[in-house]
């Protein structure tokens, strides 16, 4: 639980603590949160810069209690520059993320955020891009460690390098020497009530998204990705036991041109796929090397011409050990010569009643808005 953490001081073992304690308070029966699922994807609110914050009440599956800065202040990103990291330059993103109070984070105007090493964004903040053009691009990626209640909305997020330790501030009160970042788009590390949502992500030096050591109630939603071999990481390690409550969303994003592989990988936990478009992987969709539960539900698989990457599943052990896991498939459309093995008890059924996924004939419809928005005030958003 000590990642990129050079010194796990009194304040850092006090934030795994909480953290630890939030997510066994998550929901206990997954099947309960699919049954809740919320299908009114696309806001299409023609004054949304006037009530940013009614997004916070559009947050669905795992993560659906994120709600971020909501009734926070609203803080105005001024200054795209990243380069003390101890005093951090009001008007800068770095400054932002660390206040102790919930804020509602958005942009004066487009801009490129190069971080010089990684952004430790602290618990109850929305970073929202709307109505600019944001990347953070050609530097670190975002870092969510120990916190919650994040959401993160239409950023353009690509280039990521790993990036040198040092010392960081990782709020108003404290700061401490971390070891070096490994390139990852965003990272979740024991992280509680997380949305993910409208984000567009290519090639990043590690994974685009990677998810681990006890995070959990977390949805990533109506993104982009593209152009990178490694995508969404859920699960660290098998040694990870703590990831064994891990319960991740991953619904309306399209899987783009140039993806290789991991879309997602899950070690362990219940993952919810529902409603995404895939068609461009070149090794194959959707992996697992733990006893992980998949729910693939109402996905479009089309499969590469490659004879060898028809199959959209992969598991990372011998069968005996798999054929037990529950991966199961409802709904989905499977195109191009696509299959999907499922395994686990061939009855076994999910207790969801109330709302239904869309079928896979859908998700051109449902994912036509993915990535970052470019929203103009005044027009529908």
């Amino acid at each position: 639980m000590e990642a990129n953490i050079a010194h796990f001081d009194e304040i850092w073992q006090q934030r795994a603590e909480e953290a630890k304690k939030a997510a066994l308070e998550y929901f206990s029966n997954p099947e309960e949160v699919i049954d809740q699922f919320n299908h009114q994807v696309h806001l299409c609110n023609r004054d949304w810069a006037k009530n940013r914050q009614k997004l916070a009440d559009c947050s669905h599956g795992f993560g659906q209690k994120a709600t971020g800065g909501k009734g926070g202040k609203i803080y105005i990103v001024t200054d795209p520059s990243d380069i003390d990291l101890i005093n951090p330059k009001p008007g800068t993103l770095r400054h932002a993320v660390i206040q102790t109070e919930p804020l509602w984070i958005i942009f004066e105007r487009d801009m490129v955020i190069s971080l010089s090493k990684e952004l430790i964004i602290t618990s109850n903040k929305t970073i929202d891009g709307r109505g600019a053009q944001v990347h953070i691009a050609y530097g670190a990626g975002l870092t969510l460690q120990f916190v919650q209640n994040v959401i993160i909305h239409s950023l353009k997020i690509h280039d990521i390098k790993a990036a040198s330790g040092g010392m960081i501030r990782d709020s108003m009160t404290h700061y401490g020497l971390r070891t070096g970042s490994y390139g990852d788009g965003i990272s979740l590390f024991g992280a509680v009530n997380i949305w993910i949502d409208h984000i567009s992500m290519w090639n990043c030096q590690d994974g685009l998204v990677d998810i681990s050591q006890g995070s959990t109630a977390v949805t990533i939603s109506n993104c982009h990705f593209t152009q990178h071999k490694d995508v969404l990481l859920l699960g660290g390690s098998d040694t990870h036991l703590e990831d064994k409550i891990m319960q991740v969303t991953v619904a309306f994003t399209h899987f783009g041109k140039g993806l290789v592989q991991r879309m997602p990988r899950c070690q362990s936990g219940f993952v919810h796929i529902v409603n995404n478009d895939y068609k461009h992987w070149l090794m194959y969709a959707i992996s697992g090397s733990s006893d992980s539960t998949i729910l693939s539900q109402g996905n479009r698989f089309v499969a590469p011409a490659d004879r060898n990457a028809k199959e959209v599943t992969k598991r990372e052990t011998s069968e005996s050990e798999w054929k037990n896991w529950i991966w199961k498939s409802e709904g989905d459309l499977l195109t191009n010569g696509a299959f999907f093995v499922p395994s686990g008890e061939p009855g076994h059924i999910f207790d969801i009643t109330k709302v239904k996924p869309k079928p896979g004939s859908y998700v051109n419809t449902l994912t036509r808005f993915s990535g970052a928005l470019s929203c103009v005030e005044n027009t529908p958003c």
